[in-house]
């Protein structure tokens, strides 16, 4: 540890650092931030897409072969940019259909990291769980990692969507990381996920061990997030945000939904923050349903204009078949626009289940999104008082300086095990330690601003 009892050196792992898709690179910029206003020093190693980050974090890029950068993703690299053996490897794991980046990042980030062992004191992983990370406990790392969800979920809803048996293959030739990522979460010595509902099922689908997990809820910017009374209500606008067009996220449910919808609403419109993928069947659904005027396409903007999109919508819906949390939830809520979620995953946790933050509906079921989504559009009055206990909801349990606070705690309790493992020579158990796949009990801690302490699994 740094001479300075009270001060980290945090080396922050991120394989794909991308501001504007996907919530991994949403959490490195406010976490970090966070992070360095509390005094520690942190730097962030990434590979492509390179995370926007704040004042006084460090940055060290981590370049791999960017083989699904935009617009031509799956690319074959010139020879000469195979320079390396990891960069072999990654080529010919893209060749076979899998995906490389987590086991050829952290590769690349424990060569980066040798004889720098002096300059941290300790390294955080954001979910690459790839091989590497057993070299760097091995180089002697204290380290401890970030898993927002169980990557099985995934998995098992892809296939579950799967309409051919060359898809099906091909889907389980993707996934191939996962096994390793299974692998490399057993040994973590320190884990931190995002709710209760995630760490039961890592707990059950990963085999890791409760003890050795805590929650750790992520956070919202509330200045960015906040009511728009300046920007107008626009009759029928309902937003949504899927960043990954994949089936956990629902939008296909949604869009039938809509069109029930519109069948008495003839105003009613969706806008996506997200972009479709190739091969997406989005298009064909549609036009199918007639939805191609209803439904806008929005990416690439930044916080404030996700704001103002907010600010614009009688109505945000989180549609997806599983959450591991839902950042776009609770930014919804701190804008103070009436949200429509499905209880699928943590949703249930991180909205609330009174029915006064948020309208609860059954995932994966269009006539209960419909349902939904008809009654706050109706009801000027309902959407009011849900817009409001929402925002006092998000405020008072996520907020990014607790969020901070609760993992400076998490690495505090990692240093102080990896010290007693060094003293022991034996590797202590983490007190309460069992056999893996247990599910623990609990729900979100509350982040008020007295919080001290994050909920054990």
């Amino acid at each position: 540890m740094s001479a300075d009892a009270e001060r980290l050196r945090v080396a922050y792992l991120v394989y794909r650092g991308n501001p504007r898709c996907g919530g991994q690179g949403v959490y490195t910029r406010h976490l970090t931030r966070e992070l360095a206003k509390l005094g520690h020093e942190v730097t962030v190693f990434s590979g492509q897409p390179y995370p926007e980050l704040g004042d006084g974090v460090g940055f060290v890029p981590v370049p791999s072969l960017d083989l699904y950068r935009e617009p031509d993703p799956f690319r074959v690299p010139r020879f000469a940019e195979l320079k390396t053996s990891v960069d072999l490897l990654e080529f010919g794991i893209m060749c076979t259909a899998g995906f490389p980046e987590p086991r050829t990042f952290t590769l690349r980030a424990r060569k980066l990291l040798a004889g720098r062992r002096g300059d941290f004191d300790l390294v955080h992983d954001n979910q690459s769980l790839g091989s590497g990370l057993l070299g760097m406990m091995r180089d002697g790392w204290p380290l401890m990692g970030t898993i927002h969800h169980p990557i099985t979920v995934d998995r098992a809803l892809d296939l579950s969507h799967a309409t051919s048996l060359a898809r099906r293959l091909t889907l389980r030739r993707w996934y191939g990381f996962v096994g390793m990522q299974t692998r490399v979460a057993r040994q973590i010595p320190r884990i931190v996920t995002v709710s209760a509902s995630s760490c039961r099922d890592i707990a059950e689908q990963l085999g890791v061990e409760e003890a050795r997990m805590a929650v750790v809820p992520v956070g919202v910017d509330d200045k960015v997030f906040r009511p728009r009374p300046d920007i107008a209500r626009v009759p029928g606008r309902i937003v949504t945000t899927a960043s990954a067009d994949v089936p956990m996220k629902g939008l296909l449910p949604l869009l039938e939904a809509l069109a029930r919808i519109r069948a008495e609403q003839r105003d009613s419109h969706l806008v996506v923050v997200g972009r479709l993928r190739d091969g997406s069947l989005v298009p064909a659904v549609l036009k199918r349903l007639g939805l191609e005027p209803a439904v806008r396409f929005v990416s690439g903007i930044s916080d404030d204009e996700l704001s103002a999109l907010y600010g614009s919508a009688e109505v945000a819906v989180v549609p997806s078949l599983y959450e591991g949390f839902s950042l776009p939830a609770i930014e919804a809520m701190a804008s103070g626009v009436a949200l429509v979620a499905t209880t699928g995953g943590a949703l249930p946790e991180v909205v609330g289940t009174d029915g006064n933050t948020a309208l609860l509906v059954a995932p994966n079921d269009p006539g209960s999104l419909a349902g939904g989504l008809m009654r706050a559009l109706a009801d000027a009055d309902l959407r009011a008082r849900i817009g409001a206990a929402g925002r006092r909801r998000a405020l008072e349990r996520f907020t990014w300086p607790v969020t901070a606070r609760l993992t400076v705690e998490q690495y505090r309790l990692l240093l102080e095990y990896h010290a007693r493992a060094a003293h022991d020579g034996s590797g202590p158990s983490w007190p309460g330690s069992r056999k893996p796949g247990r599910p623990p009990s609990g729900g979100l801690p509350s982040q008020s601003t007295d919080s001290t302490s994050s909920l054990s699994c």
